[in-house]
């Protein structure tokens, strides 16, 4: 079985770009993450809910995985955990190979399911200017990368903290690749 380890975990109760590190956070079971603004049944996220509120949240918990910081540190770029809004951080798990459906056992208790990759937008360059470029790339058939981490929802609630395990559980095959929620 795949996984990976908890590097941290980050909220915010208000919109902000970044979101400042904490020693726990607690994932509900069908909202996200208890405290951030963007758990809810229904999209938080502001462009989502100007284009349709009633949308389902798919985006209800953010991952990013610690290795990109290095990619792009590699490039002059600062980036830390929290930084790029994400809820945790991992290390040790290739997240954006993962297919649509995956299940994600973090901790004793928490899951989460995998619905797609987080589409990276310009305030990614309000950030650090030029970030926004090394979060977009390109395969051999020009196809957009998207690295900027992936989304999930919460099926199981439970506390995770820094330092917990990530064990992978795929779905059924065929996989579906992961595209932009």
């Amino acid at each position: 079985m795949l996984g990976g380890t908890v590097v941290a975990v980050s909220r915010n109760g208000t919109y902000s770009f970044t979101k400042p590190n904490y020693p726990s956070i607690t994932l509900l079971a069908g909202l996200g993450v208890e405290g951030d603004v963007h758990a809810g049944v229904t999209v938080k996220h502001r462009s989502r809910v100007a284009r349709d509120p009633s949308q389902p949240n798919l985006r209800q918990v953010h991952l990013i995985h610690e290795e990109l910081f290095a990619e792009v540190a590699q490039e002059g770029f600062t980036v830390a955990p929290g930084d790029l809004g994400e809820n945790i951080t991992t290390r040790g798990l290739s997240l954006l190979d993962l297919p649509v459906g995956t299940l994600l056992r973090i901790g004793d208790e928490a899951v989460v399911e995998v619905t797609g990759l987080r589409n990276p937008c310009r305030q990614i360059d309000n950030f650090q200017d030029g970030l926004l470029k090394q979060l977009l790339g390109r395969d051999e058939a020009g196809n957009v990368i998207r690295k900027a981490g992936i989304m999930s929802t919460v099926k199981v609630g439970g506390v995770v903290r820094p330092d917990d395990a990530i064990r992978v559980e795929l779905p059924a095959e065929p996989h579906r690749p992961l595209d932009r929620v």
